[in-house]
Parts: structure tokens; sequence; C-alpha cells
């Protein structure tokens, strides 16, 4: 039943298999939060995700227990889990360390990207442009961070990736706040900047548009927890 729920809201999940499960049970988690398909204020199970992903109770509650433990998640009453509250503190925090971290690894990916890496960033870029034009958030969220991870693998170093993972966990779920302030079609000027700028193979250029597409959201989220 509680599958079903999921699905009629548009979230796809996928039935695991039982190799590796608890890590695969954790990814599949960790993916729903960082594309935005669970949103701050709504309250997940252990038994609706277990139901979801077809599969016990036992790997879905050490996935949440590593996501509560990566601040990606907190119990909320009883057995109910949600995103936590972002306080101006932490989104002040996040944004600092956001806007090293990416901005270094969007500069290393300029340095080692291929074409086939170009090219898929420009598929994206095409989702992420069809999806603001039609008012879909969740497909807009799902596009960018596909988007922008897409560039920070190209950066080839598996412990960067982990630190945005992590800081990803923790803000992306308040980037579905972002569509009613008009940041989307902001953020796409920037993706397309950032684009141009890894297709050029100009490192500096495009550390300064992530860094740019990170404040623009940032101020856009400050002003709404005034």
């Amino acid at each position: 039943m509680a599958g079903a729920a999921f699905r009629k809201q548009g979230v796809e999940i996928a039935p695991l298999s039982r190799e590796t499960l608890q890590d695969r049970v954790y990814r599949h988690v960790s993916e729903l939060i960082l594309d935005g398909s669970i949103v701050p204020g709504e309250m997940v199970t252990v038994q609706s995700l277990a139901d979801a992903f077809e599969v016990s109770p036992m790997p879905v509650r050490e996935a949440l227990r590593r996501l509560t433990a990566a601040n990606a998640l907190m119990v909320v009453s009883g057995r109910s889990i949600g995103i936590p509250a972002l306080s101006r503190a932490r989104l002040i925090d996040l944004r600092n360390v956001r806007f090293e971290i990416e901005a270094i690894a969007a500069a290393w990916a300029a340095e080692r990207i291929d074409d086939q890496g170009i090219a898929q960033l420009g598929q994206h870029l095409v989702a992420l442009e069809q999806a603001n034009a039609a008012g879909d958030v969740k497909s807009y969220l799902r596009a960018n961070y596909a988007f922008h991870f897409s560039i920070y693998r190209a950066a080839g170093s598996e412990n960067i990736l982990n630190i945005i993972e992590n800081l990803w966990l923790q803000i992306s779920p308040y980037f579905n706040m972002l569509h009613d302030s008009g940041n989307y079609s902001t953020a796409n000027e920037h993706h397309q900047e950032m684009f141009a700028a890894l297709r050029n193979r100009d490192a500096e250029a495009v550390r300064i548009a992530v860094r740019a597409d990170i404040d623009a959201a940032f101020d856009v989220l400050v002003d709404l927890l005034k």
C-alpha cells in the first residue's frame, strides 16, 4: 500500500535485489533526498519505505540511521522521520562550505571532462529548461541533481564527491522552496555559464558560475528564513 502511495506521488521506486541490500537501500533513500522527492515537512516511515522497496524493515532502519547521523534526516515522532529544519546559521554554514568545495570540484572537472561528459551535460540542460518551462518542480530538481553531479563526478575525486553529496543531503530538500521566487530560471542561466565554461575547459569561469549559482539560491532561502 505504501509503495503504491509513493508511486501516486510520482516517485519512481524500483524493487531491490538482495545483493548488498543495506548499501542499495541507503543509496536509494539518499537519491530520494538528493533529487527532492522527500520534501521538508513530509514524514515517511520505515515501513512505508520497506514496502516501497519490497525489502524487510531492517536495511531501511540502517539506512535511516546513517542518514540521521549525517544530518540529512531526523526522527520526527515515533517511527516517522523527516527533513531537519534549516536554521539561518546552518544555511550560512552550508553555503560557505559549498562555495569552496563545489567550486574546486567544478574547476577540476574543467581539466578532466571529456566530450562525452560535455554531451551529457547538454542533455541535462535541455531537461532543466523543459522542466522549468512546464513548471514541473520534481523533474527540475532531478535534472538539477543530475547536471551538478555529472560535473562533480567529472572532477575525478571520490573524496570530494562524498563531501559534496553530504552537503547536498542537507540542503537539496530546500531547493523545493525556490520555484516560486523564479530562482529556477536564474539557476538555468548559471547552468548555461557552467556548461560554456566546461566546454571551453575554463576552470576559473566555471568556478565563478558555480559560486554564482550557490549564492543565488542562498539569497532566496535566507530571505525565506527571516
